[in-house]
């Protein structure tokens, strides 16, 4: 059975490991990223001449000019904790007939993102700025390798689980999952 499994990892390029390898740089980064801006937005990292944390301070846009500020009108924060929840809910409408293992996890997830709202509106904003940041890149490139021509043009083989139409049949889930009940 190892020889064959061997076998399967070999011939299809599919190894379980690489599906870690991105939780096990990505993560990390995210982490060392958040608390480097956290330690700019509060000073702790001195430097020569004009500090960081008054660039931060004069740096912002829109309604948050003061990046090392909180955002009092929670805008960031609830994007944030929205855009988070709306990548687990478009991987949640891909699924069907998810094992308990799963859905104890979707639940989970959901969760944190919406625990992540309050947590967000108490840090720095350019900490909250960068987490949105990072979560909206996570939504495209979502929705992005769905695309059957990008797909297409990146080489990127068919699954047996591809729609030749992956956006209306995500609306349609949508839809049929959130508007529709009755």
């Amino acid at each position: 059975m190892r020889r064959l499994v061997s076998e399967l990892y070999v011939r299809d390029n599919c190894h379980p490991f690489k599906a870690t390898v991105l939780v096990w740089i990505q993560l990390p980064m995210w982490i060392f990223m958040s608390i480097a801006l956290r330690n700019f937005s509060t000073g702790a990292a001195r430097s020569e001449g004009f500090s960081v944390q008054e660039q931060l301070a004069s740096g912002g846009v829109l309604w948050f000019r003061d990046l090392t500020a909180l955002d009092s009108t929670w805008i960031l924060p609830v994007s944030v904790g929205v855009i988070n929840l709306l990548i687990v809910e478009i991987f949640a409408l891909q699924k069907i007939g998810m094992s308990r293992f799963q859905t104890y996890i979707t639940h989970f997830v959901r969760a944190v993102s919406v625990l992540i709202i309050p947590v967000a509106a108490t840090l720095p904003s350019s900490i909250v700025l960068y987490w949105l940041c990072s979560s909206f890149m996570g939504l495209s490139q979502n929705l992005l390798l769905r695309s059957p021509r990008f797909r297409q043009i990146c080489r990127i083989p068919l699954t047996k689980s591809d729609s030749d139409t992956p956006y209306k049949d995500l609306f349609a889930a949508f839809y049929a999952k959130f508007i529709s009940r009755k």
